[in-house]
């Protein structure tokens, strides 16, 4: 027995840090921030949106087209062959376009504009729209909601890495507390083991009863069990810390006890007031704003769809080469301008779809108040809740260095033997119980300031 008492002793007297670098927040919220697997997997979706962008753009690419025909059979024997380079405007629904067909042979009289040229015909023109697609068609459209997809992309990354972060913070401050318990534990039962000593002097001097020492020594074993049990719940904590906390590969790495800090981590306040709330400035309300604007698009492209079409052709031609079949009316430079009219007689199509965005527009101004309002309440809750931590950890201090004071003057008095072994032990575990409630109300305090910086979203210290 005298032996564990005696190894209980060195090991209360080992330092609990080696010269090891505490673990700070900042350290973990980075680690936290480039490696966590949820904000990892967000970019992948950012990225994807990109390649969405990418694809809407690949209407307005540059387009080739080839034609060839040939009578095999049959009085006529032509052949043609035309290639059409074209590209859409990017401001208006027409396009720019350029061609060049050469033909041979005979073609008949209803086919006549067959024939070219022998060196063919060049020709190049431009289509316009003056009325639908002219502010807005569908490829225009679908860039511009590509574009927003992105942003929501971005807005989603932020409010995983927002929740990613506050996470990270709780896991970090558990086990802080976790740690800082153990030390409460191990100097509890420090004082009992070099307690034992001076009462086993005693005993041998007869100055106390053998028994008291048995009674020290229960004490001891309690103590010993009350450690453990704050042991398991550090490596536990430590454990659950290794998920934000990760090395160069990615790699969960479980923080040593040698790098626990002796505080937990001060974070500020935003400035407090009536309009905090008003204040903030969050991803979710911002992705609200970006689905209304891609709702907006989409009602515009179905009010589009309400008008006739009325676009207008311009094309310049030219054969060159000597004459060939089609006799020297193919030779003069030719400018053609054309009209093309179309008109939706029941567009029901469309009206569904103007109304379908009315209603999506209306719905989600309506999720837009309702997430302000939530935020409201959280906020203007999380600041009394602060407030009210302030002070409980402020008074959990005091209730401590009282109780601290009290257990020692106790401990005097039992060294000059005016007291007993039962008031000097409640004491000292009255003591340290105070410590432990001064611990939790600071963990609370430190809790309650995280929640009110990730509600305010303070990406600074956030590590965003």
């Amino acid at each position: 027995m005298m032996r564990l008492i005696l190894a209980t002793l060195l090991l209360a007297l080992t330092p609990w840090r080696a010269s090891a670098q505490p673990l700070t927040l900042d350290e973990v919220l980075r680690s936290s921030a480039t490696h966590a697997p949820a904000i990892l997997e967000a970019i992948t979706r950012e990225r994807a949106a990109g390649g969405r962008r990418l694809s809407a753009e690949g209407a307005f690419d540059l387009l080739f087209e080839g034609d060839a025909q040939s009578r095999l059979l049959g009085t006529y024997d032509g052949t043609i062959v035309e290639g059409k380079v074209s590209r859409p405007f990017a401001t208006n629904g027409g396009e720019l376009y350029g061609g060049y067909r050469v033909s041979r042979g005979d073609f008949p009289i209803y086919e006549d504009k067959s024939f070219t040229n022998r060196l063919g015909e060049v020709k190049v023109g431009a289509i316009f729209s003056l009325m639908r697609d002219r502010f807005v068609d569908e490829r225009r459209t679908r860039l511009g909601l590509a574009d927003g997809d992105i942003a929501l992309a971005r807005l989603d990354r932020e409010m995983i890495a927002i929740g990613v972060q506050r996470r990270a913070i709780d896991a970090y401050q558990a086990w802080v507390a976790a740690g800082l318990r153990v030390i409460v534990y191990r100097d509890l039962l420090s004082l009992a083991t070099e307690r034992q000593a001076s009462i086993e002097r005693q005993i041998a001097l007869g100055a106390q009863p053998s028994i008291l020492g048995t009674e020290n020594r229960q004490n001891i074993v309690r103590r010993q069990t009350l450690l453990v049990r704050a042991e398991q719940q550090l490596d536990a904590a430590a454990n659950a810390l290794s998920f934000y906390l990760r090395d160069e590969a990615g790699e969960p790495v479980a923080p040593p006890a040698d790098r626990l800090p002796d505080r937990f981590p001060e974070l500020r306040l935003p400035p407090m007031g009536a309009d905090l709330a008003r204040r903030i400035v969050r991803p979710d309300l911002d992705a609200i704003l970006v689905k209304l604007d891609q709702v907006e698009a989409r009602r515009e492209l179905a009010e589009n769809d309400l008008l006739p079409r009325l676009d207008v052709r311009a094309e310049a031609a030219k054969d060159v080469g000597p004459i060939g079949l089609g006799g020297a009316s193919r030779t003069p430079a030719e400018a053609i301008v054309g009209l093309r009219f179309s008109l939706p007689l029941e567009r029901r199509q469309a009206r569904g779809r103007i109304a379908e965005a009315a209603a999506e527009a209306d719905g989600l101004r309506l999720r837009r108040k309702l997430i302000e309002d939530q935020i409201l309440v959280e906020v203007n809750g999380l600041a009394i809740q602060v407030d009210a931590a302030e002070r409980l950890a402020t008074l959990a201090g005091d209730e401590a260095a009282l109780a601290t004071r009290m257990a020692e003057a106790e401990r005097r008095r039992f060294a000059l033997g005016a007291s007993d072994f039962i008031v000097v032990n409640l004491r000292e575990e009255s003591a340290a119980d105070a410590r432990l409630r001064q611990l939790d109300a600071e963990y609370q305090r430190s809790a309650a300031r995280a929640e009110l910086v990730a509600a305010t979203v303070d990406r600074a210290q956030l590590g965003l």
